[in-house]
């Protein structure tokens, strides 16, 4: 059954081939460059295109961050003279990656249409779904999506008349390519263990969700968030983080031993015990057992003791007060 199912996978995957080489067309043009857009540069990137010329486009490695891409073709003032005269096709599943210069090459047209008589033209092509992007008077979105592993594309400036002026001929547009990004980001979840409890067990919620695996990226809205840390081994923990937009960031969880600690502060001439064994100045927050102990300060022949019930988890602060007090009489 297996080797069946896999059988047939190919055969399906065979003739999705097929389909998309049948609606393949070729052509011959003019690539002025490569323009590779990334969510670090989200102002995109320019080239300069004839009247019989094409831009490619390409994405970086990082994808996930993308609802889709912006083109924007800007005219110069003397289009509108000659409006009507030029067309935009923009191709996918494109035979061979592009490269500058002219080419026969083959792709699938997924956009044709006269170059709109005004100066600037916007197209905006989906890359997943769920994308939410709308065709409007300003711009033009196919219906189709163009996954990312269709890339690149070709968005090519092409005539649709014969006879054409030298003006036109020697005609020059800025294309501008940018990325459309989705209003997420990603955190990485790395904790750090201490020395004495190594991988414990411990479990991370992120805005009251738990966190299935620590190892994964989460994708998360933009914004300010709540992680909390439970664990019977380690200190619970609350905090919050911001994620940006198109960025991941890198959480450090430093992880705590939950055994009680006990800070004291005092007089410098105060002796400190602690379970009657000597407190050091250098001592700093001092772990210990849950349940009753027994702080104690000597300062001189003035000694006091405190009982202290103290449980896993929490820190206690402990220190000497002395007070003064004044009365007043007739």
């Amino acid at each position: 059954m297996d080797f069946r199912m896999k059988l047939l996978r190919v055969v399906v995957m065979f003739l999705l081939f097929l389909t998309l080489r049948a609606n393949a067309e070729s052509f011959r043009t003019l690539v002025s460059g490569n323009a590779e857009i990334s969510p670090d540069r989200p102002g995109g990137a320019s080239l300069r295109l004839g009247i019989n010329s094409a831009a490619a486009v390409s994405l970086g490695p990082e994808t996930r961050f993308f609802r889709g891409i912006e083109m924007e073709l800007s005219s110069p003032q003397d289009w509108l003279e000659y409006r009507g005269s030029l067309a935009v096709a923009i191709y996918v599943d494109l035979d061979r990656p592009p490269s500058t210069g002219a080419a026969d090459m083959e792709g699938r047209r997924i956009v044709f249409e006269p170059l709109p008589g005004k100066l600037q033209s916007v197209y905006q092509i989906p890359v997943r779904p769920a994308h939410g992007l709308r065709t409007t008077p300003y711009v033009t979105v196919p219906a189709e999506i163009v996954p990312p592993s269709s890339f690149p594309i070709l968005f090519r400036v092409m005539p649709v008349i014969k006879g054409m002026s030298e003006e036109l001929e020697t005609m020059i547009f800025q294309f501008t390519v940018r990325p459309i990004l989705s209003d997420e980001g990603a955190v990485k979840l790395s904790p750090r263990f201490p020395g004495q409890l190594p991988e414990k067990p411990f479990a991370v919620l992120i805005d009251d969700v738990a966190v299935e695996n620590l190892s994964e990226e989460q994708m998360l809205k933009e914004g300010e968030h709540h992680l909390v840390i439970l664990s019977d081994d380690y200190r619970n923990e609350s905090r919050r983080f911001v994620v940006e937009r198109a960025k991941i960031l890198n959480l450090i969880i430093d992880l705590k031993d939950s055994s009680p600690l006990i800070v004291f502060e005092g007089p410098a001439n105060a002796a400190i015990f602690l379970d009657n064994v000597p407190v050091t100045r250098e001592s700093g927050s001092i772990p210990t057992e849950p349940g009753v102990h027994e702080a104690k300060f000597q300062v001189g022949d003035y000694t006091v003791i405190k009982t202290l019930s103290v449980e896993r988890g929490k820190t206690y602060r402990v220190s000497l007060e002395v007070d003064i007090n004044v009365q007043e009489s007739d």
